[in-house]
């Protein structure tokens, strides 16, 4: 019976009150309205009905505005019937930097840890991290992280060695990088996707 109080206490929590609701659906569609470069081809009713059907979304898309990350719809992809937000925030989001990759890494630091970890933070907010072909899918939409960068998907090839993948967009280019995945740097945030 606890278990029970206490799963539906944390889906209490995911939900957003009204008038965050409606806070966050006139944001979300002036956002699409003023960037219709991204999205040539669908309709706002249309995210919208996908959105209202979905209200467990609308909360993970709350957190992804609250961190900074200007979240939009980018894509629809045909096969899943899915709309699909990026943060399209100008600079990594804000509120989401600072941390280094995974929870493995983290505790792997001694001292100086960070607050936090991308993949952990990510996965609290109902995200997922982009990819390094989502990031340049993102790239060609505009410019992004001209002064941030932002941690991607690192492969386990790569993960198992101790290193992490990041990507920041510099002299009209995206660059792949790679660091320790226990580093975090002030200029470095992370950049999710949301499937609705």
């Amino acid at each position: 019976m606890r278990r029970n109080r206490t799963s539906k206490r944390r889906l209490n929590m995911k939900k957003l009150l009204n008038e965050q609701r409606e806070e966050l659906l006139q944001t979300l569609k002036a956002r699409f309205e003023n960037n219709m470069h991204r999205h040539q081809d669908l309709k706002w009713e249309d995210v919208l009905a996908r959105l209202e059907a979905q209200p467990e979304k609308l909360w993970s898309l709350n957190e992804m505005e609250r961190t900074g990350g200007e979240p939009d719809v980018v894509e629809y992809d045909e096969q899943g019937g899915e709309f699909i937000f990026y943060d399209c925030s100008e600079e990594s989001p804000k509120g989401r930097r600072s941390y280094c990759y995974d929870r493995e890494a983290l505790e792997s630091r001694k001292a100086n840890k960070p607050e936090n970890n991308a993949i952990d933070v990510a996965a609290e907010m109902g995200i997922e991290l982009l990819s390094e072909e989502e990031y340049r899918a993102l790239q060609k939409l505009g410019e992004f992280d001209k002064k941030t960068s932002s941690w991607v998907q690192t492969p386990e090839e790569v993960r198992s060695l101790g290193g992490a993948l990041f990507c920041d967009y510099r002299f009209g280019q995206v660059f792949l990088y790679h660091n320790g995945a226990s580093s975090y740097y002030a200029a470095r945030g992370f950049r999710g996707l949301l499937r609705v």
